[in-house]
This record gives C-alpha cells, structure tokens and sequence, in this order.
C-alpha cells in the first residue's frame, strides 16, 4: 500500500512521503474535521475504538477551534 502511495506523490509532484498513516492523518484533519464532521463521526469512520485516539488529531487543529467560537459568537450575538 506504501509503495503505491509513493508512486502516486511521485506522479503528482510531491515531495512528501506519503504514506498510510500520513493518508489517514490528512482525512482525519483536512477532509473531515476542518469541514465540520463531528469528531465522533470521525472516530468510527477510522475504526477508533476509543474517541481519545481521535481527540489526538483535533488538539492539532487550532484553526478549527478558531472557526467554531466565531460560529459561536455569531450565534450569541443573535440571541441578543
């Protein structure tokens, strides 16, 4: 699987190795919980058993923490 995931980043210029736990990580983090899936849903997507395994790749995400208290305040404010 490894290999495979090489020859694509060779194929598409990238410099990066890629491999299955780099793949994993992006999905986790960029795919899913930057574009607001639940970390829950999240969790079973990669066969978590325990959420604290995918609560490793949330604490990274200070951006997403940013995003959710604007969303937050914005709510709040039109509760006023």
């Amino acid at each position: 699987m490894n290999d495979f995931l090489k020859e694509i980043a060779v194929l598409c210029g990238i410099s990066k190795s890629l491999t299955c736990h780099v793949a994993r990580y992006t999905f986790a983090t960029t795919i899913t919980l930057q574009n607001g899936v639940p970390i829950e849903t999240v969790s079973r997507m990669l066969g978590h058993t325990n959420i604290r395994t995918t609560q490793i790749y949330a604490r990274i995400l200070n951006m997403k923490v940013s995003s959710d208290m604007l969303i937050l305040k914005e709510k709040l404010a039109k509760g006023k």
